[in-house]
């Protein structure tokens, strides 16, 4: 069973993906507000709904290659991630334009307004992220 959870860490929001048992197919899940929830308990419960200890996690790399702040967020958020949570794996994967993607999707293809969207661009941006690393596993 290849069944794997998908992370587009923010400052505020959490973007959370799942993927079917045959990890072929990510779905969006939930957006985690970190303002009103514990991101790592949460996703320690995620976890276990899915039976998996396997997470993917969006890298947002800069154009040029550079290390900017929110990289170092993330990596911050993924230690953590790794000492309240044992045996975790974490894979991580290039999330440039994921964002931007889904906002595109969503603004073509959803009849949610601009705000009802941005509730949701963390998820879709989440399953981008899983879908990308699914697909290297063909």
């Amino acid at each position: 069973m290849k069944k794997f959870i998908g992370l587009d860490v923010g400052d505020v929001r959490i973007g959370v993906a799942k993927c079917d048992p045959l990890g072929i197919l990510a779905t969006a899940l939930e957006v985690i507000d970190r303002t009103k929830t514990n991101p790592v308990e949460r996703i320690k419960e995620i976890l276990d709904d899915e039976g998996t200890k396997k997470i993917v996690v969006g890298m947002p790399k800069s154009l040029d290659g550079t290390k900017k702040r929110q990289v170092e967020k993330v990596e911050e958020f993924v230690e953590e991630l790794k000492k309240d949570i044992p045996n975790i794996q974490i894979i991580f994967v290039d999330e440039r334009y994921t964002t931007t993607e889904a906002e595109h999707y969503l603004k073509n293809y959803s009849k949610k307004n601009g705000k009802e969207r941005r509730k949701v661009v963390d998820m879709v941006a989440a399953s981008i992220i899983l879908q990308k690393y699914l697909d290297t596993l063909v």
